[in-house]
Protein backbone atom coordinates (compact mmCIF):
# COMPACT_ATOMS: atom_id res chain seq x y z
CA UNK A 1 0.00 0.00 0.00
CA UNK A 2 1.16 3.46 -0.89
CA UNK A 3 2.39 5.67 2.52
CA UNK A 4 -0.83 6.72 4.16
CA UNK A 5 -0.74 10.87 4.93
CA UNK A 6 -1.56 11.71 9.12
CA UNK A 7 -2.14 15.06 8.00
CA UNK A 8 -5.61 16.45 8.38
CA UNK A 9 -6.64 13.04 9.33
CA UNK A 10 -9.04 11.96 12.67
CA UNK A 11 -7.83 9.02 15.13
CA UNK A 12 -9.46 7.83 17.76
CA UNK A 13 -7.17 6.05 20.73
CA UNK A 14 -8.67 3.78 23.63
CA UNK A 15 -6.97 3.83 26.81
CA UNK A 16 -5.29 7.52 25.75
CA UNK A 17 -4.67 8.64 29.34
CA UNK A 18 -1.23 7.66 29.83
CA UNK A 19 1.30 4.79 28.45
CA UNK A 20 1.03 3.52 25.00
CA UNK A 21 -2.02 5.59 24.30
CA UNK A 22 -0.60 8.83 25.18
CA UNK A 23 2.09 8.82 23.42
CA UNK A 24 0.48 7.40 20.16
CA UNK A 25 -2.04 10.01 20.32
CA UNK A 26 0.58 12.62 21.13
CA UNK A 27 2.41 11.20 18.12
CA UNK A 28 -0.43 10.88 15.64
CA UNK A 29 -1.06 15.20 16.51
CA UNK A 30 2.72 16.29 15.89
CA UNK A 31 1.56 14.42 12.55
CA UNK A 32 -1.17 17.03 11.66
CA UNK A 33 -3.75 14.84 12.80
CA UNK A 34 -6.77 15.25 15.51
CA UNK A 35 -7.30 13.00 17.86
CA UNK A 36 -10.28 11.47 20.24
CA UNK A 37 -8.54 10.29 23.70
CA UNK A 38 -11.17 7.51 24.78
CA UNK A 39 -10.84 6.11 28.36
CA UNK A 40 -12.82 4.87 31.36
CA UNK A 41 -12.18 8.25 33.37
CA UNK A 42 -13.65 11.35 31.34
CA UNK A 43 -11.62 13.77 33.67
CA UNK A 44 -7.96 12.09 32.91
CA UNK A 45 -8.79 11.43 29.30
CA UNK A 46 -9.61 15.65 29.40
CA UNK A 47 -6.89 16.03 31.02
CA UNK A 48 -4.67 14.03 28.95
CA UNK A 49 -6.34 15.83 25.55
CA UNK A 50 -5.71 19.06 26.89
CA UNK A 51 -1.70 18.41 27.73
CA UNK A 52 -1.46 17.24 23.97
CA UNK A 53 -3.30 20.05 21.84
CA UNK A 54 -6.03 22.73 23.21
CA UNK A 55 -8.02 22.27 19.73
CA UNK A 56 -6.93 19.07 18.10
CA UNK A 57 -7.37 16.65 20.92
CA UNK A 58 -10.78 15.70 22.48
CA UNK A 59 -10.54 13.88 25.62
CA UNK A 60 -14.11 11.36 26.04
CA UNK A 61 -14.94 8.99 28.69
CA UNK A 62 -16.34 5.63 27.44
CA UNK A 63 -15.93 1.89 28.66
CA UNK A 64 -14.49 -1.02 25.77
CA UNK A 65 -16.88 -3.12 27.85
CA UNK A 66 -20.08 -1.17 26.86
CA UNK A 67 -21.21 -1.60 23.24
CA UNK A 68 -23.42 1.75 23.50
CA UNK A 69 -20.84 3.81 25.11
CA UNK A 70 -18.43 3.19 22.25
CA UNK A 71 -20.77 3.92 19.58
CA UNK A 72 -21.59 7.40 21.66
CA UNK A 73 -17.55 7.99 21.23
CA UNK A 74 -17.28 7.14 17.82
CA UNK A 75 -20.52 9.27 16.91
CA UNK A 76 -19.17 12.08 18.95
CA UNK A 77 -15.73 12.00 16.86
CA UNK A 78 -17.70 11.92 13.58
CA UNK A 79 -19.64 14.88 15.01
CA UNK A 80 -16.51 17.05 16.17
CA UNK A 81 -14.02 16.52 13.61
CA UNK A 82 -16.34 15.42 10.22
CA UNK A 83 -15.22 11.43 10.14
CA UNK A 84 -12.80 9.15 11.23
CA UNK A 85 -10.01 7.66 9.72
CA UNK A 86 -7.83 5.88 11.95
CA UNK A 87 -8.42 3.56 15.32
CA UNK A 88 -6.17 2.40 17.44
CA UNK A 89 -7.55 -0.03 20.10
CA UNK A 90 -5.28 0.35 23.45
CA UNK A 91 -7.09 -0.49 26.18
CA UNK A 92 -5.80 -2.85 28.16
CA UNK A 93 -5.55 -4.19 31.54
CA UNK A 94 -4.07 -7.29 33.08
CA UNK A 95 -4.61 -9.64 36.86
CA UNK A 96 -2.24 -10.12 39.54
CA UNK A 97 -0.27 -13.24 38.72
CA UNK A 98 -1.47 -16.69 39.37
CA UNK A 99 -2.22 -20.05 37.78
CA UNK A 100 -5.58 -20.28 36.43
CA UNK A 101 -6.80 -23.33 39.07
CA UNK A 102 -5.87 -20.59 41.44
CA UNK A 103 -7.00 -16.95 39.53
CA UNK A 104 -10.45 -15.98 40.17
CA UNK A 105 -12.69 -16.05 37.17
CA UNK A 106 -14.02 -12.53 37.99
CA UNK A 107 -10.52 -11.36 36.88
CA UNK A 108 -10.04 -13.82 34.29
CA UNK A 109 -13.24 -12.57 32.74
CA UNK A 110 -12.87 -8.80 33.32
CA UNK A 111 -9.25 -9.44 31.67
CA UNK A 112 -11.30 -11.13 28.36
CA UNK A 113 -13.86 -8.37 28.32
CA UNK A 114 -11.60 -5.76 28.03
CA UNK A 115 -8.76 -7.29 26.66
CA UNK A 116 -10.60 -8.85 23.45
CA UNK A 117 -13.97 -8.13 23.69
CA UNK A 118 -13.25 -4.64 23.82
CA UNK A 119 -11.23 -4.76 21.37
CA UNK A 120 -13.51 -6.27 19.18
CA UNK A 121 -16.13 -3.48 20.31
CA UNK A 122 -13.81 -0.72 19.44
CA UNK A 123 -13.18 -1.70 16.21
CA UNK A 124 -16.94 -2.93 15.19
CA UNK A 125 -18.72 -0.07 15.49
CA UNK A 126 -15.77 2.24 13.49
CA UNK A 127 -15.33 0.28 10.56
CA UNK A 128 -18.55 1.82 8.94
CA UNK A 129 -16.46 5.16 9.09
CA UNK A 130 -13.16 3.39 8.46
CA UNK A 131 -14.61 1.50 5.54
CA UNK A 132 -15.93 5.28 3.96
CA UNK A 133 -12.56 7.20 4.61
CA UNK A 134 -10.28 3.60 3.29
CA UNK A 135 -8.88 4.44 6.70
CA UNK A 136 -6.56 2.39 8.83
CA UNK A 137 -6.97 0.05 12.12
CA UNK A 138 -4.19 -0.95 14.86
CA UNK A 139 -5.05 -3.67 17.50
CA UNK A 140 -2.32 -3.97 20.42
CA UNK A 141 -1.68 -7.24 20.63
CA UNK A 142 1.57 -8.59 22.79
CA UNK A 143 4.49 -11.09 22.28
CA UNK A 144 2.18 -13.10 24.74
CA UNK A 145 0.54 -13.86 21.31
CA UNK A 146 3.47 -15.80 20.75
CA UNK A 147 4.85 -17.10 24.15
CA UNK A 148 3.96 -19.43 26.94
CA UNK A 149 1.26 -17.69 29.27
CA UNK A 150 1.67 -19.09 32.15
CA UNK A 151 1.04 -17.02 35.33
CA UNK A 152 -1.10 -14.96 33.16
CA UNK A 153 -3.22 -16.98 31.20
CA UNK A 154 -6.21 -14.76 30.69
CA UNK A 155 -4.28 -12.11 29.13
CA UNK A 156 -1.98 -14.18 26.88
CA UNK A 157 -5.43 -15.95 25.55
CA UNK A 158 -7.02 -12.30 25.00
CA UNK A 159 -3.64 -11.51 22.67
CA UNK A 160 -3.90 -14.20 20.95
CA UNK A 161 -7.19 -13.48 19.35
CA UNK A 162 -6.40 -9.69 19.11
CA UNK A 163 -3.97 -11.10 17.21
CA UNK A 164 -6.27 -13.10 14.92
CA UNK A 165 -8.76 -10.48 15.13
CA UNK A 166 -5.76 -8.35 13.45
CA UNK A 167 -4.76 -10.58 10.87
CA UNK A 168 -7.86 -11.06 9.20
CA UNK A 169 -9.06 -7.56 9.43
CA UNK A 170 -6.48 -6.37 7.24
CA UNK A 171 -7.30 -8.77 4.18
CA UNK A 172 -10.91 -8.55 4.89
CA UNK A 173 -10.05 -4.61 4.39
CA UNK A 174 -8.25 -4.90 1.23
CA UNK A 175 -11.62 -4.75 -0.96
CA UNK A 176 -12.29 -1.14 0.52
CA UNK A 177 -8.93 0.14 0.36
CA UNK A 178 -8.39 0.23 4.15
CA UNK A 179 -5.72 -1.37 6.15
CA UNK A 180 -4.88 -2.87 9.70
CA UNK A 181 -1.86 -3.29 11.69
CA UNK A 182 -1.24 -5.46 14.65
CA UNK A 183 1.26 -4.42 17.08
CA UNK A 184 3.17 -6.62 19.35
CA UNK A 185 5.42 -5.23 22.33
CA UNK A 186 7.55 -6.66 24.79
CA UNK A 187 8.05 -4.95 27.89
CA UNK A 188 7.20 -1.09 27.51
CA UNK A 189 7.97 1.15 31.04
CA UNK A 190 4.14 1.86 31.93
CA UNK A 191 2.36 1.88 34.53
CA UNK A 192 0.60 -1.20 34.20
CA UNK A 193 4.16 -2.94 33.81
CA UNK A 194 5.20 -2.10 37.41
CA UNK A 195 1.89 -2.70 38.96
CA UNK A 196 1.97 -6.26 37.37
CA UNK A 197 5.98 -6.95 37.54
CA UNK A 198 7.85 -5.18 39.66
CA UNK A 199 5.10 -4.80 42.55
CA UNK A 200 5.17 -8.54 42.92
CA UNK A 201 8.14 -10.98 43.10
CA UNK A 202 6.73 -14.24 42.42
CA UNK A 203 5.98 -12.23 38.67
CA UNK A 204 9.33 -10.69 38.18
CA UNK A 205 10.89 -14.23 39.43
CA UNK A 206 8.97 -15.46 36.46
CA UNK A 207 9.81 -13.07 33.83
CA UNK A 208 13.03 -13.67 34.93
CA UNK A 209 13.35 -17.51 33.46
CA UNK A 210 12.93 -15.51 30.13
CA UNK A 211 16.25 -15.00 28.51
CA UNK A 212 17.66 -11.97 29.07
CA UNK A 213 18.17 -10.38 25.79
CA UNK A 214 14.49 -10.27 25.92
CA UNK A 215 13.93 -8.15 29.03
CA UNK A 216 14.83 -4.42 27.56
CA UNK A 217 12.02 -2.20 28.16
CA UNK A 218 11.67 0.61 26.32
CA UNK A 219 9.57 4.00 27.02
CA UNK A 220 6.37 4.91 26.08
CA UNK A 221 7.35 6.97 23.39
CA UNK A 222 9.02 4.58 21.50
CA UNK A 223 5.86 2.21 21.24
CA UNK A 224 3.92 5.78 20.33
CA UNK A 225 6.08 6.43 17.30
CA UNK A 226 6.33 2.70 16.26
CA UNK A 227 2.62 2.66 15.78
CA UNK A 228 2.52 6.29 13.97
CA UNK A 229 5.06 4.79 11.96
CA UNK A 230 3.30 1.71 10.85
CA UNK A 231 0.15 3.55 10.30
CA UNK A 232 1.74 6.06 8.00
CA UNK A 233 3.57 2.65 6.34
CA UNK A 234 0.36 0.43 6.61
CA UNK A 235 2.47 -2.13 8.12
CA UNK A 236 0.95 -5.88 8.80
CA UNK A 237 3.28 -6.06 11.95
CA UNK A 238 4.70 -3.58 14.33
CA UNK A 239 6.57 -5.66 16.90
CA UNK A 240 8.56 -3.98 19.57
CA UNK A 241 11.59 -4.29 20.76
CA UNK A 242 12.59 -5.67 17.32
CA UNK A 243 14.57 -8.22 18.96
CA UNK A 244 11.25 -10.36 19.39
CA UNK A 245 10.76 -10.61 15.67
CA UNK A 246 12.68 -13.40 15.43
CA UNK A 247 10.61 -15.15 17.91
CA UNK A 248 7.73 -14.39 16.21
CA UNK A 249 8.46 -15.91 12.85
CA UNK A 250 10.05 -18.96 14.18
CA UNK A 251 7.14 -19.86 17.08
CA UNK A 252 6.15 -22.76 15.05
CA UNK A 253 9.81 -24.69 15.99
CA UNK A 254 11.29 -22.51 19.08
CA UNK A 255 7.86 -22.57 20.76
CA UNK A 256 7.45 -26.58 21.56
CA UNK A 257 11.20 -26.75 22.22
CA UNK A 258 10.60 -23.62 24.88
CA UNK A 259 7.44 -24.92 26.54
CA UNK A 260 9.40 -28.49 26.82
CA UNK A 261 12.06 -26.89 28.46
CA UNK A 262 9.36 -24.95 31.01
CA UNK A 263 7.67 -28.01 32.26
CA UNK A 264 11.15 -29.85 33.08
CA UNK A 265 12.76 -26.58 35.03
CA UNK A 266 12.61 -26.84 38.58
CA UNK A 267 13.02 -23.47 39.01
CA UNK A 268 9.81 -22.46 36.90
CA UNK A 269 7.89 -25.30 38.55
CA UNK A 270 8.95 -24.01 41.48
CA UNK A 271 7.63 -20.56 41.28
CA UNK A 272 4.13 -21.85 39.66
CA UNK A 273 3.97 -23.97 42.37
CA UNK A 274 3.62 -20.77 44.63
CA UNK A 275 1.45 -19.15 42.12
CA UNK A 276 -0.90 -21.90 42.22
CA UNK A 277 -1.06 -21.11 46.43
CA UNK A 278 -2.46 -17.90 45.68
CA UNK A 279 -6.28 -19.41 45.38
CA UNK A 280 -8.75 -17.23 47.66
CA UNK A 281 -6.48 -14.43 47.51
CA UNK A 282 -7.64 -11.02 46.15
CA UNK A 283 -6.93 -10.69 42.18
CA UNK A 284 -7.03 -7.45 41.44
CA UNK A 285 -6.26 -6.22 37.82
CA UNK A 286 -4.92 -3.41 36.91
CA UNK A 287 -6.79 0.39 35.96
Amino acid sequence: MPRYDLNGKVALVTGGRRGIGFATSRALVARGASVVIVDLDADEAQRAAAAIHDTHALGLGADVTDRGSMQRAVATTVERFGGLDVVVANAGIVSRAATLRSMSSESCERVLDVNLMGVYRTVDVALPEIVRTKGHVVVISSIYAFMNGIGTVPYAMSKAGVEQLGRALRVELVQHGAGASVAYFGFIDTEMVHQVLDDDPLAEALSATIPKVLHKRLQPRSAGEAIVLGIESRKPRIVLPRRWTALSVLRGIVNPLLDARMEADAATQEILAQLDARGGEEQPTTA
